[in-house]
């Protein structure tokens, strides 16, 4: 499926500009997500776009460049919707709930985008990838901070914050490698689904 066929009904990417740049990077996508970053030429790229391999130029310097808007863009999308659950009024239960809902919403909605952006991450450069995965760490630190507050209010029991932050974490970002749009289960059923399973995952006491 295409990215600008997920299943949202937004224009994806729409912050990217101009017009030119922002359908070779729906392009990019699509490319590294069928084929893998390193399999994927400029050519491919442009071709996909309906533009010259030299057009590409124009906008991007390199094709890790372009994996670097993707990633960028992608990695800030996720962390804006888990800062946005942490600070909502409620339980450490009903904002972990609410977090992972969004989160996996998200994966799953864009699951052609997210592919790229959470399987790709080993092709960027060194200077791109210290930048993504201090996003990463932020996103991190905002659900081990819930779980830590459901904690310490006896709301949950959680012998290992860290390690139970990073399956929580694993198991959303996983949708984006499983899900289809064709399936029996939507992108809001799934995101319900996961909230409830993690909720047993931090023994929330209901």
């Amino acid at each position: 499926m295409s990215t600008a066929e997920e299943t949202d009904g937004e224009t994806p990417w729409e912050e990217v500009t101009p017009e030119a740049a922002r359908r070779l990077l729906v392009a990019a996508v699509d490319a590294f997500a069928e084929r893998g970053y390193h399999a994927t030429t400029t050519r491919d790229i442009a071709g996909r776009a309906g533009m010259s391999p030299a057009a590409l130029y124009i906008h991007y310097k390199t094709k890790e460049e372009l994996l670097h808007r993707i990633s960028r863009i992608g990695h800030d999308r996720a962390l804006t919707l888990l800062e946005a659950a942490a600070g909502r009024e409620g339980t450490a239960a009903e904002r972990l709930a609410a977090a992972v809902r969004s989160f996996v919403r998200w994966h799953a909605q864009r699951h052609t985008t997210a592919r790229v952006v959470q399987y790709e991450l080993d092709a960027l450069g060194e200077e791109h990838r210290t930048e993504i995965v201090e996003l990463r760490r932020r996103s991190d630190a905002v659900v081990r901070r819930i779980i830590g507050e459901g904690v310490a209010a006896g709301e949950f029991d959680v012998p290992d914050v860290p390690g139970t932050t990073l399956a929580v974490l694993s198991l959303c970002i996983d949708v984006a490698r499983w899900f289809n749009a064709q399936g029996s289960r939507t992108p809001d059923e799934v995101g319900e689904l996961y909230a409830s399973l993690v909720l047993r995952m931090v023994a929330a006491k209901h």
